[in-house]
């Protein structure tokens, strides 16, 4: 049997430091910490719930973070 893949590790960040800065500056701001992957939703998108390590997803009303969770 194949071994499991461990996922790489997160940065060690908090996303509530991202509530309320401008989306585009965030955004950055996160890949410079490491995320690999940053993703910006409108507010109310419909998104799928799977986890996945090391991404780091934004709500953005009126171009600035308003909220912000890992996976």
């Amino acid at each position: 049997m194949a071994p499991i893949p461990t996922p790489p590790a997160e940065p060690q960040d908090s996303p509530d430091g991202y509530v309320g800065l401008d989306a585009v500056h965030a955004e950055r701001l996160a890949r410079e910490r490491g995320w690999s992957t940053v993703r910006s939703l409108p507010l109310g998108a419909i998104i799928t719930m799977e986890y996945r390590a090391g991404r780091l997803n934004f709500e953005v009303r009126d171009g600035r973070v308003s909220r912000c969770w890992k996976g």
